[in-house]
């Protein structure tokens, strides 16, 4: 089925509203046998994650993924004239399920959750038209330039500047600098936010754009990791130029734009039930942790299994029920989610529960594996990969807005509890003390 907004696509997959959850399954396996490489489809069959890397290397799944992609499933509960299938949860739940076990994670997530989700919300049909598409296919990457080295847990208190051009009113020039922005060195457009107004409160006087990152006046500096990766940047801002056509959102409204992007993000950071059906622990799952607990040590050898020590059972079964628990708080928050709109506060809850066991399950991973874990050959990936894992969840904490971030956001716009005292509420911005 399609309509003239779908003649970009070349392999919608047949699913819309009218179909019951069996019919969507049914369609998505007839999908994948068509267009899913078979020695993939066997790989995943024969030994999931692990097996699929053996045969599915990075290069090659971007490669094929604009095919996925035009299929619709990749945010199939976006609108079709965006590239979506335009179904509700039910539905995209019930793909899911026949996806997951094929791990066809989406690329450019920040696009997806966190651009996608604010410009459904307050983008024109100009800007949609515009940015959905190139992101669903990965064409267009995008990163998110909200903190700043004076503005991180406090980030209304921002000081980035966009200023009418002088010589052109339909022109913005941008000043500052931006820290911690993810994947900054690989994307091409960042959603910003900048102080329009120094004279009005804090969270008045800011405004939303998309900024084009491949011009003068942008610099990105990569930042290396505990873990030896490059994954966060800082952006320095030097007169880069604003057109007002990407603005999102009202001059000086940016604040509750940023918000929407904010849940999206903390709903995308909630993993396990947040909708992407994928496991994002690149296969550290806490049923993995369990199997590998039921068998021998690293080695190979025929020794007692850790799982019959009762202590390490009664460790990974609080871990598994966590999951489950996680699951269910993500499913809530979607389920209350307005149509094509964006996660309100409650999204915090199901960030701060996966922060809390993204770390426990990476702890647990390392006391299951043992030494391997800590001292291995360069060429052993999987335990590569799993001190990789123990030393990124503590960004987990970080990342989406601190652990007491969400706690205050928790019992000030969900519990309804009063804000913490702030003897600078509601004075101009540029009245307000700055270190």
């Amino acid at each position: 089925m399609t309509n003239d907004h779908d003649t970009w696509l070349g392999h919608r997959v047949d699913i819309d509203e009218t179909h019951s959850p069996d019919q969507a399954q049914a369609a998505a396996r007839h999908w994948l046998d068509r267009n899913l490489p078979r020695a993939w489809r066997e790989a995943a069959d024969a030994g999931g994650i692990v097996a699929l890397r053996t045969v599915r290397p990075r290069p090659a799944y971007e490669a094929w993924y604009p095919t996925f992609a035009d299929s619709g499933m990749a945010v199939a509960m976006w609108p079709r004239a965006y590239g979506g299938l335009g179904i509700n949860g039910t539905l995209a739940r019930a793909i899911e399920d026949v996806l997951a076990p094929y791990h066809l994670g989406r690329l450019n997530i920040l696009g997806i959750n966190l651009a996608g989700t604010t410009l459904l919300e307050w983008g024109t049909e100009e800007q949609r038209a515009r940015f959905l598409p190139p992101i669903v296919r990965n064409e267009q990457k995008w990163c998110q330039l909200f903190s700043e080295p004076g503005a991180g847990s406090d980030l209304p208190s921002l000081a980035c500047r966009a200023e009418p051009d002088p010589a052109d009113p339909t022109t913005w020039r941008v000043t500052g600098q931006k820290v911690w922005s993810t994947w900054a060195h690989e994307a091409d457009m960042g959603m910003l936010l900048a102080r329009t107004s120094p004279h009005l409160p804090k969270r008045e006087g800011i405004t939303y754009f998309a900024i084009d990152l491949h011009q003068p006046g942008v610099e990105v500096r990569a930042l290396r990791q505990i873990n030896g990766d490059v994954e966060f940047n800082e952006v320095f801002l030097d007169g880069a130029t604003l057109p007002d056509a990407d603005r999102i959102g009202p001059v000086d409204g940016g604040w509750k734009v940023a918000r929407t992007t904010l849940s999206g993000e903390r709903q995308m950071i909630s993993g396990a039930g947040s909708g992407a059906g994928v496991d994002n622990l690149g296969g550290r799952s806490i049923e993995r942790l369990i199997a590998r607990a039921r068998s021998s040590d690293t080695d190979g050898e025929a020794v007692n299994a850790p799982w019959n020590d009762p202590l390490v059972r009664q460790r990974l079964m609080v871990l598994w029920s966590q999951k489950q628990t996680l699951n269910w708080t993500n499913l809530r928050a979607r389920a209350n989610r307005k149509a094509n709109r964006g996660f309100g506060p409650e999204s915090s809850v199901g960030k701060l529960l996966q922060t809390r066991h993204n770390v426990a399950l990476q702890e647990a991973w390392i006391d299951v594996v043992g030494l391997r874990s800590l001292a291995h050959e360069p060429t052993d990936d999987d335990s590569h990969r799993l001190g990789f894992g123990f030393l990124r969840s503590r960004a987990n904490t970080i990342e989406g807005g601190t652990t007491e971030v969400q706690k205050n956001t928790i019992g000030e716009q969900v519990l309804g509890l009063p804000r913490e005292p702030d003897p600078w509420q509601g004075r101009p911005w540029a009245e307000v003390p700055r270190t």
